[in-house]
């Protein structure tokens, strides 16, 4: 992909919108299991450091460095030290002129806004489903991480190209203020939070209650509000300071 137009990534970020949604779903099936939260209840012998839930995001993360995955710029991790891929990863063409993606890396971030909003999300109360919880817990938070990235990047070099004696004026004089003046759109933004309640109520629309729990609208599109868009302009930000002039 060397050449693309904005109204093509939102159309990703709009695809990227229902995964999560239905991971939010998955996810509050589940009551919020708090001892699953807690470093020295996991259950693995002479594991006291880590919580279940973080023994679980690493684990996952190290089986998908091993494939690959965060070959992707967009897929960003949440764990260090990762390894290397144990496969040759063949990457199309991109736009994006970042000498290290991660310098875009937002997953401390996603991660401090995602732990409280399962208090949200989730009824109270234990199940003792705290794998299925933690399971859940990453497809979700790899959802996220994966909107914001893209977004994050995608749009800033969209918008860049777009303006690109603007934006390197703004980028050489490190005027991080004006840059987000610049960037942001708020009839964009009032729209993403109107889609995404729609697209919640459509989702759930036909749920069949007797086995299924609905998710609170308005705890989703407070996460969006204050979580996914502040965090995909600060991505944006962050883009555009590393990106190569």
């Amino acid at each position: 992909m060397t050449t693309v137009r904005l109204d093509h990534v939102a159309a990703q970020l709009e695809g990227l919108e229902e995964t999560i949604i239905h991971r939010f779903i998955d996810r509050a099936q589940f009551v919020r299991n708090a001892p699953a939260y807690e470093r020295g209840s996991s259950g693995f012998l002479g594991e006291d450091q880590r919580s279940l839930f973080e023994l679980r995001l690493r684990s996952q993360e190290l089986m998908d460095a091993e494939f690959g995955r965060f070959q992707v710029p967009e897929e960003r991790p949440f764990s260090k030290d990762l390894p290397a891929p144990r496969r040759a990863v063949a990457l199309p063409p991109t736009i994006l002129n970042l000498p290290h993606f991660d310098a875009v890396n937002l997953c401390p971030s996603i991660l401090s806004a995602y732990l409280p909003f399962v208090g949200k999300l989730c009824a109270p109360g234990i199940d003792e489903q705290f794998g299925s919880s933690v399971e859940l817990d990453v497809y979700a938070l790899q959802a996220i991480a994966r909107r914001i990235h893209f977004g994050a990047m995608y749009v800033a070099e969209v918008k860049f190209r777009s303006n690109a004696a603007a934006y390197r004026l703004l980028i050489k004089a490190e005027d991080r203020d004006e840059l987000l003046r610049l960037l942001t759109r708020p009839e964009v933004e009032a729209n993403i939070i109107k889609r995404v309640g729609e697209k919640v109520r459509y989702i759930q629309a036909h749920v069949n209650r007797a086995v299924r729990k609905l998710i609170d609208e308005e705890v989703v599109l407070e996460f969006y509000r204050d979580a996914v868009i502040p965090l995909t302009k600060e991505g944006e930000l962050r883009y555009l300071s590393e990106r190569v002039l």
